[in-house]
């Protein structure tokens, strides 16, 4: 929850995020519609893991929203509970993953997802729970990439454009390659998103993030 310093400092700034209320209101009324048809398949989802691995259910990681402000983005838990450690170590061990790991901030062959964590990775079942995201404002259904602070660095000259706009559960680079694009093209495509924003291209991509599900395109 929001204390009343935010509260303040939301009805201080002078420019909403992109979209404006227009934007708003299909992001509510899509998050609504989704928690309704995935509902069931959230409930399955939270047996397996539950069934099948320690710790919790969800994920919880910070990461930077609209104008700068911090929130917690929500999946479900894919990674081991040592996630952390089998990450050192393999940084520590492995001159080609931490090469990888400098470029994309991903690796093909990551050692702390687990078995049904690669299922819903693939399938981008993990970021159900962002529909609660959406429904709290802290992201829009398209949108950037929500990133950490550190990688906020990548964006600089054009940070200030990523804080222009509320985070997505899909945008313009799930569309366009996903996994498959180097860092620098993410970057680039979430300040283009920012820069040619139209609902005409919330719908576009939202009609082309089924067909890449679909696919598992560019997934991993």
């Amino acid at each position: 929850m929001t204390n009343l310093a935010d509260d303040i400092a939301d009805a201080l700034n002078i420019s909403p995020p992109v979209g404006g209320i227009p934007k708003r209101l299909f992001d509510l009324t899509c998050a609504i519609a989704m928690l309704i048809v995935f509902a069931p398949l959230m409930l399955i989802i939270l047996v397996s893991i539950r069934a099948t691995e320690r710790g919790p259910v969800l994920f919880r990681h910070q990461r930077i929203g609209f104008n700068g402000r911090p929130f917690y983005c929500l999946k479900f838990r894919s990674m081991a509970i040592d996630a952390q450690a089998r990450l050192d170590g393999l940084l520590r061990d492995s001159p080609e993953a931490r090469e990888e790991w400098a470029n994309t901030r991903k690796l093909r062959n990551d050692p702390r997802i687990t078995p049904i964590g690669q299922f819903l990775r693939t399938t981008s079942l993990d970021e159900l729970p962002q529909i609660i995201n959406v429904l709290r404002g802290d992201m829009s259904v398209v949108g950037p990439r929500p990133v950490m602070a550190d990688e906020l660095a990548h964006y600089v000259p054009n940070d200030i454009e990523y804080r222009m706009a509320r985070p997505g559960i899909t945008g313009l680079w799930q569309v366009s390659g996903r996994s498959d694009t180097t860092y620098a093209e993410r970057v680039n495509l979430d300040v283009r998103y920012v820069r040619e924003w139209s609902a005409g291209l919330d719908l576009q991509i939202l009609l082309k993030t089924v067909a890449v599900v679909m696919r598992q395109q560019g997934s991993r």
